[in-house]
């Protein structure tokens, strides 16, 4: 009998192994952490906006953990150097894809690089949500797969540009680096000077690396404009104001993307930086929704201030986890369907995308650094203090 009994079990044993198999490897699959994928600028020209932007995104991973989970399941942030390049990202996201079988994918830091890795997920039909891009050809080319939560650069400057229009200034500088977001930016600076009648007198590319600032501020000194706009990045801000302040070349008002608001602009420049302004899709801001919540918790966590990237990294990724959350799964067409039609109110602001994944609810402020601190200063109904100027003539401080 045992005999039988034995002989019985050595046959038995393999198809109930098999079976316990079956069952418990979908229960052991469901909590597996969720991939999320992404490549930043942890060096290169971008590495400023690029660290703090990975750092609004790790924020998200540990608050989303620590509210519980993800459709059940952890989540897990997978993210690589890109080193301010293109190619280097477009290289990275394939790995992301393929070797690293990441569920998910959020945007690099950088219209340029954005336009590369974007050319990625369209190829694997991978909805991607961009974090800091707003360079308007990314959605241009017919994409399905990538959405914006920025506004797009053409449009970046227009509460500033009414607001010189509406302080009487006629008169135009515009200088921008040879990129793609700045170059737009510069489109849109003209679109809207003309129509408020404003006169640009001095119109300059340069180029980011080696760029000759003193013959771009001696040009602009000639040309006498009352307003100076620059599409810059943080470097290059930081040059043109030293420059400015070193032929005492001072306009009305000096107002630049990007560079205003990073801590380095003002840590680098100190009294110097007081009064320019800067155009911002976010601010650390009482009057704007969760800010201050962040915020705290943000300087908790990493030490420093958030800024723009480190909101539109995390605002950036409540708008994909809204899409999965919505889809009820990480199925790629049901999360590119819902990133297509939902509306959501992020970190960043409103959330509503056209056909073509560009946004359309969301604009864009004006801050300026008054004391040492970078305050929000337009729109009026949002603003941390009052725009002060004119600017101050640097033979006057």
């Amino acid at each position: 009998m045992a005999t039988t009994r034995t002989k019985m079990y050595r046959i038995a044993a393999p198809f109930v192994f098999l079976l316990v198999m079956l069952v418990c490897q979908p229960a052991t699959a469901a909590k597996l952490p969720i991939r999320v994928g992404v490549t930043v600028a942890l060096s290169g020209q971008y590495d400023a906006p690029g660290s703090v932007e990975l750092e609004g995104i790790q924020m998200w991973v540990h608050d989303i953990n620590q509210r519980g989970a993800l459709l059940g399941r952890k989540v897990e942030l997978v993210y690589y150097d890109d080193e301010s390049d293109p190619q280097t990202s477009a290289r990275l996201y394939e790995r992301l894809i393929n070797e690293d079988k990441v569920d998910l994918l959020l945007g690099p830091y950088g219209s340029d690089i954005t336009l590369a890795a974007s050319s990625v997920a369209e190829k694997y039909q991978f909805p991607m949500v961009a974090t800091g891009a707003a360079g308007d050809n990314i959605w241009t080319r017919g994409y399905r797969n990538i959405f914006g939560v920025d506004d797009v650069a053409t449009h970046y400057m227009d509460l500033l540009i009414e607001l010189a229009s509406g302080a009487g200034l006629k008169t135009i500088a515009l200088v921008y680096a040879d990129n793609d977001f700045p170059r737009k930016v510069a489109a849109g600076v003209r679109a809207r000077a003309a129509e408020h009648g404003m006169q640009i007198v001095f119109d300059r590319e340069y180029a980011q690396e080696g760029a000759d600032y003193t013959r771009l501020i001696t040009g602009m000194q000639a040309a006498h404009p009352e307003l100076v706009i620059g599409g810059t990045y943080l470097d290059d801000s930081i040059a043109i104001v030293r420059e400015a302040k070193r032929h005492n070349f001072s306009p009305k008002a000096f107002a630049f993307t990007v560079g205003p608001a990073l801590k380095e602009f003002v840590t680098t420049l100190g009294d110097d930086a007081n009064g320019i302004m800067g155009v911002v899709a976010w601010m650390r801001s009482a009057a704007m929704p969760m800010a201050m919540d962040f915020s705290y918790r943000y300087k908790a966590k990493f030490g420093h201030n958030a800024s723009v990237q480190a909101a539109l990294g995390y605002g950036g990724a409540q708008v994909l986890e809204a899409a999965v959350r919505l889809a009820g799964s990480l199925d790629k067409d049901a999360i590119r369907e819902q990133l297509g039609k939902m509306m959501f109110q992020s970190l960043v602001g409103r959330y509503l995308v056209d056909k073509t994944g560009r946004q359309t609810a969301k604009s864009t402020y004006v801050m300026q650094i008054q004391n040492g601190w970078r305050l929000l200063v337009l729109p009026k109904e949002l603003q941390d203090a009052k725009v002060q100027y004119p600017f101050k003539p640097w033979s006057e401080r």
